[in-house]
């Protein structure tokens, strides 16, 4: 069976599927729901794939696995189309991103917060797409990346590459990340990262550590290191542990959505801060998605990063950046373009 001619005959019919590759997979699992009843996530208590917003206030869709029929394929032999595709941006555009983030930098100078994670929405008008080559061109993503493509009436068709792990469970010892710091791939190069990029990221690593200290009876971190993802390389500190009896994973994942890497710090100050002043609603940019196993009490979540949504031939791509007191509004610009880089060239054969 080909499950991207699947994918193609469920979104035509508008009913829930899911296509995933987790990172080092070999294998592209696929949950096509057998009918068209709207499921939501409210505890992880059932097997299936959840798609969360970045907004806790509204509801996490759901495909259940015993809903489903269930899928897997090898991934195919394809190569990631290295080519790099500069879309023209007006000023206006580039104006009013600089302008937040100066606004942001204000904000962080008067002591409201440490950082600040500000986005911005590009569309892009699409021809002739095509759900099967999509298909094929996303999960010739590097491996390093959970890939995806999500179709449900109440979402729509989304799709993305994200290198950034929200939890992993089994049992009660989980690991999770502190993903923060960009910087563009330099061949044979070494990334130099600067003082605000190695305090962004310890902004993010510390309220993690903060924000699970009470409710974990062991927690530990790794030293910091360098993580490729597609074109850009980010600093990473993995953190592990064990869960006190007490939490359950909801709670959990709760507590760290949204994380410091996706929203700032402190958590509060920052949220309200983009509700209030980002300008446009960011949906499942920003949320968390992934594989809920019931058997194995496992869970792999993953925050929706790298991504875009396709509704009306309009790829909307959704790319961002931390913000510190000492950030440049230029280089914040010039780091989404970058992170548009991952999932240009997935969708390039439809400009």
């Amino acid at each position: 069976m080909n499950m991207f001619l699947r994918a193609k005959d469920f979104l035509n019919q508008k009913k829930p599927f899911v296509l995933f590759a987790l990172p080092a997979s070999e294998k592209i699992q696929g949950f096509f729901q057998k009918d068209n009843i709207s499921y939501y996530c409210s505890d992880f208590s059932e097997s299936g794939f959840v798609f969360a917003p970045f907004k806790h206030s509204e509801k996490l869709v759901f495909i259940p696995k015993k809903q489903s029929e269930v899928f897997e394929t090898s991934l195919p032999d394809l190569s990631s189309n290295k080519q790099e595709f500069y879309l023209e941006e007006t000023p206006e555009e580039k104006e009013k991103y600089e302008a937040l983030v100066k606004q942001t930098i204000d904000y962080i100078n008067k002591d409201n917060a440490q950082k600040i994670v500000t986005s911005r929405c590009k569309k892009i008008g699409l021809k002739n797409f095509n759900l099967s080559m999509l298909c094929e061109r996303l999960f010739a993503l590097p491996d390093s990346t959970c890939r995806y493509v999500w179709f449900h009436p109440e979402t729509g068709l989304w799709c993305g590459a994200t290198p950034e792990i929200l939890i992993e469970t089994s049992g009660d010892a989980f690991t999770t990340m502190a993903l923060a710091g960009t910087k563009k791939i330099e061949k044979d190069k070494e990334p130099q990262w600067s003082a605000k990029e190695i305090l962004e990221q310890r902004f993010v690593k510390d309220a993690i550590l903060d924000v699970l200290a009470d409710k974990t009876k062991v927690l530990k971190s790794s030293k910091t290191y360098n993580h490729r993802a597609g074109n850009v390389v980010h600093l990473r500190t993995d953190i592990s542990g064990v869960f006190n009896a007490k939490n359950t994973l909801f709670d959990i994942v709760t507590t760290l959505h949204p994380t410091p890497a996706v929203c700032g710090t402190p958590k509060n100050q920052a949220l309200a801060f983009i509700l209030e002043k980002e300008g446009y609603d960011r949906k499942y940019y920003t949320g968390f998605l992934g594989l809920i196993n019931k058997e194995n009490a496992a869970v792999s979540l993953f925050v929706n990063l790298r991504c875009l949504q396709i509704y009306n031939n309009v790829a909307n791509l959704f790319v961002g950046g931390g913000i510190t007191f000492d950030s440049n509004p230029e280089k914040e610009w010039e780091e989404t373009q970058n992170k548009l880089q991952t999932m240009i060239p997935v969708i390039s054969p439809f400009f």
